[in-house]
């Protein structure tokens, strides 16, 4: 018994799964199990302690990450998604982040100004623009636009709307146009105001993609020489297009149109249109004239093919002003 007792102790002192119940050589076989065990171990500690280096891919820290990666790998194979670690570790998170509302992310100037606007009325035309002109909040000259969400189909032919509109009292901007045309018409150009005029001598300066101009206008028999810059035009909205009037026979009244404030206006892929319609000092009558003019074309727009509603919602608003909802025009 007393060798029993000895055994058992050695036992405890290995922390073997063991007890009284257990017959001596049952005792004696697993503490020689453990050791075995220990030893092998001590061997491989030594043996990895031998190869270790300072740094490199033989690095106590790249050992480490490869037996992580190995041990990794082997999960992911078995199938195995649990947790590793401490559970309580994983699922602790940190305290949630304090929201701001949009309107408070904003500068003071714009939220002084947001407080005149009445986000649940609708307005009328008159008033919108007043209180645009009210609520721009920029030290310069700013631009009032207008933004039109469509019930259209932009990827359907028939309902992809683009027009032009000329806007009564221009846009307040300083439009370049360049003509490429015949000899024969560069005349008539330069009286009706363009800036840049010429054939051969033009496509020298697209050679070097020298854009210095907002509109180009070229004659039907010119454009096949365009066809070459289209990577160069088109991206940037400057290739000639029959639809937006660029491409005209009569060269001074397109060219006319385009300084007087011809503008293109086109439906993007949220089916939303957006249009400057003049300047903050041009005053509330002359952009409302401006708006009126761009509504009446764009009800003439309406596809037929369209069964829903057209206008959805109507909305204006300056440069870095706020929105302003409005009554839908056409």
């Amino acid at each position: 018994m007393a060798k029993k007792a000895d055994l058992l102790e050695q036992a405890a002192a290995l922390k073997l799964d063991v007890s009284a119940k257990n017959t001596i050589a049952e005792i004696e076989a697993a503490i020689t199990a453990a050791s075995a065990k220990t030893e092998s171990t001590k061997d491989v500690v030594a043996e990895r302690e031998a190869v270790v280096a300072k740094a490199g891919k033989r690095s106590a820290k790249a050992l480490e990450e490869a037996d992580a990666k190995a041990e990794k790998e082997a999960r992911k194979e078995a199938g195995d998604t649990s947790a590793q670690g401490d559970a309580d570790e994983s699922r602790k998170k940190g305290p949630a982040p304090i929201v701001r509302s949009k309107l408070e992310r904003r500068g003071k100037a714009y939220r002084k100004v947001a407080e005149k606007i009445d986000t649940t009325k609708v307005y009328s035309l008159t008033d919108a623009i007043a209180l645009a002109l009210e609520t721009s909040p920029a030290k310069f000259d700013a631009s009032v636009e207008v933004h039109v969400r469509l019930g259209v189909d932009p990827r359907q032919a028939d309902q992809n709307i683009r027009s032009t509109v000329s806007l009564p009292h221009g846009t307040g901007k300083t439009i370049r146009v360049a003509v490429f045309a015949p000899e024969s018409e560069h005349d008539a150009a330069k009286k009706a105001g363009a800036d840049i005029v010429g054939d051969e001598s033009f496509l020298k300066q697209l050679d070097k993609e020298t854009l210095n101009f907002d509109t180009l206008i070229a004659t039907p028999q010119y454009m096949p020489k365009l066809g070459k810059y289209a990577r160069l035009l088109g991206p940037r909205g400057l290739m000639p297009n029959p639809k937006s009037g660029t491409v005209a026979t009569d060269i001074r009244k397109a060219v006319t149109e385009a300084k007087a404030g011809k503008v293109e206006y086109r439906v993007d892929k949220q089916a939303t249109i957006h249009l400057s319609i003049g300047k903050v000092s041009f005053g509330a009558n002359k952009l409302e004239d401006n708006a009126r003019a761009f509504f009446a074309s764009l009800s003439s727009q309406k596809p037929s093919s369209l069964k829903g509603i057209f206008v959805k919602s109507t909305a204006i608003a300056t440069t870095m002003g706020p929105g302003i909802k409005l009554e839908n025009q056409a």
